[in-house]
């Protein structure tokens, strides 16, 4: 059964085709539409909306439309930041602990902050902010980096070479930061929960390790800025 497939492969060589062929990983036919979750674009007339968009929205009536995936709702308390977070902490499959802990940390935020304004005066409680959604975006924000460090080999010697990161990159970078510190040994005597919302009320007041960690990172981009014209060799 290997003998037709070698001897193919040698013919797209000796003919200049590339050695392999792509193969397309979608189950679907690229004629398939993506799905829209949102609600409001269902609400809105077709005159209000542009042309590109009525031209695509008339093609949804003709086409056929490729099936939700899982971790795609169209509900209003959806978020794909907190989706994300809950994605990257969870280990072995264990989505339902996962969210459970993400419940949880917002929960204790939310008890934190709450306990904080009751407290506080009449003219302190303007500035206190009691949403966690609010909290954990700007947590994940305050920690995340503007430029990280690559190794690159260049004369037989390794350099650590500043680059900018893509927004993917960098978002992902702050939400490993904040989840490997709520994992650290010195933490196992409290719960994750506990320490994850610990860690992001001190990343929502700029402070903490994270916060350090990445000020750290950009430290060190700027004392090797002299090795960043590697980028282009």
């Amino acid at each position: 059964m290997a003998a037709p497939s070698c001897k193919l492969l040698v013919q797209r060589i000796k003919a200049g085709l590339p050695s392999f062929i792509q193969v397309r990983w979608s189950r679907y036919n690229p004629q398939f539409l993506d799905p829209v979750p949102d609600k409001e674009k269902y609400k809105l007339p077709i005159e209000e909306l542009s042309k590109e968009d009525r031209e695509e929205w008339e093609l949804k009536a003709v086409k056929p439309i490729k099936a939700c995936p899982p971790g795609l709702c169209s509900s209003v308390f959806s978020d794909p930041a907190i989706s994300k977070f809950t994605n990257m902490m969870m280990k072995d499959g264990e989505k339902i602990l996962a969210r459970q802990i993400m419940n949880k940390t917002l929960e204790k935020i939310k008890r934190i902050q709450l306990e904080k304004y009751y407290k506080a005066s009449p003219e302190e409680r303007e500035n206190i902010e009691c949403n966690p959604y609010v909290i954990l975006h700007q947590a994940v924000e305050q920690c995340t980096p503007i430029i990280g460090l690559t190794s690159i080999l260049k004369g037989g010697k390794s350099y650590q070479v500043p680059v900018p990161l893509t927004d993917q990159k960098r978002r992902f970078m702050a939400m490993k930061w904040i989840i490997t510190e709520g994992r650290e040994k010195k933490a196992r005597r409290t719960f994750m929960y506990d320490r994850l919302a610990d860690i992001l009320l001190e990343a929502y007041r700029g402070e903490g390790n994270i916060i350090k960690r990445k000020h750290d990172l950009h430290k060190m981009a700027e004392a090797n800025r002299a090795f960043a014209h590697f980028r282009w060799w």
